[in-house]
């Protein structure tokens, strides 16, 4: 206990150490955000994957906390996911790249023996959907950071009552590597976690949730498996669904996502991660109880209906920039707005 708090503290100041030590490299390199205004340096993802390999690899070789073989796979396959979402970062990639290599490094992870080959092949499919659904969550401040914590923490909760020690103490890091980014996250962001940081983080989570469940029921494991990435399916679901009303290509990114819409409603920018963090740990409880046994599976239904209340209400919210009046007028010429100031004098 007392070694997996110390490498959950060293993780947590490490990750914010080098999320701030690394943003003049990522602007130099022009490793920034290209769908903001002004260049964000996307140096999260970096320090949230460093910190969490070098804490955990550092860990288990030293015996303090053993992670398994199985589980030291799953962290070099997230490193190597990792950096191909650097690669991403660095330059536009075509879209079916990313899913393409997360389905590769997800094939050398999942654990055949226990879930035989039709289920290996469906988990190897779902760690590829999931990763990219959680991928898209990285649209606004602090939003992916929240989830992807609260979602550690619902993996390692697993983990836990399964007695795997190691998988759980990895979870445990991760969180706390997140947790670290998050304080130059939040809003206003000093730093994004960018492809690289947001494919890490979804991968490991997929992966290691995919490992705790191996080689139990298919039905309990599905429902445990959604209700802890509640939030992202519900994000995907309504991208999708909204471009293909608006008939425009689902790869074609867009102000559409979730926490656009709810800005649009007037959330403040602090108040959509909270809200969207408070829904994805109601579905992580959920997850816990269903995989302790305290609840059916069926109550991952009640998580589903939750999760369409919002996508229905905002499918079809308009997405397009609005000025405000006074925005319209300092957006005019000086020579229109001084007319404008006399009439309305």
């Amino acid at each position: 206990m007392l070694y997996g708090i110390t490498a959950a503290a060293t993780a947590l100041l490490l990750s914010a150490l080098l999320a701030g030590v690394l943003r003049t490299p990522a602007l130099r390199l022009g490793i920034t955000d290209r769908r903001r205004r002004r260049p964000l340096p996307l140096s999260g993802g970096t320090a949230v994957a460093l910190a969490t390999v070098l804490v955990a690899a550092g860990a288990d070789a030293a015996g303090l906390l053993p992670l398994g073989a199985g589980v030291g796979r799953v962290v070099a396959a997230a490193g190597c996911v990792a950096l191909l979402g650097l690669a991403a970062d660095l330059r536009r990639l075509r879209w079916w790249v990313t899913p393409a290599g997360t389905a590769v490094a997800a094939g050398f992870v999942v654990p055949y023996e226990e879930t035989g080959a039709a289920a290996g092949a469906a988990a190897v499919a779902w760690i590829a959907v999931a990763t990219t659904v959680f991928r898209g969550l990285d649209h606004a401040d602090g939003l992916a950071g929240a989830v992807g914590a609260v979602g550690a923490f619902g993996v390692a909760a697993c983990a836990t009552a399964e007695l795997m020690d190691g998988l759980a103490a990895l979870m445990g890091v991760l969180a706390a590597a997140l947790a670290g980014f998050l304080l130059h996250n939040w809003f206003p962001a000093r730093a994004g976690l960018g492809s690289a940081g947001a494919l890490f983080t979804g991968f490991l989570l997929a992966s290691s949730a995919v490992f705790v469940r191996a080689g139990q029921g298919i039905g309990a494991g599905t429902a445990v498996l959604y209700a802890l990435t509640a939030v992202a399916c519900a994000d995907a679901a309504l991208v999708v669904l909204g471009r293909r009303l608006d008939r425009r290509a689902v790869t074609r990114g867009r102000p559409d996502h979730l926490g656009h819409r709810m800005r649009r409603l007037g959330l403040a920018p602090r108040a959509v991660p909270v809200l969207l963090g408070a829904g994805s740990a109601s579905g992580v409880l959920v997850a816990v109880c269903v995989h302790t046994g305290r609840l059916s599976p069926g109550a991952a239904w009640w998580v589903a209906a939750a999760a369409a209340v919002p996508v229905l209400m905002l499918v079809r919210r308009p997405v397009t920039p609005v000025f405000r009046p006074r925005q319209r007028v300092a957006s005019t010429s000086p020579q229109v707005s001084e007319r404008l100031r006399v009439r309305s004098g």
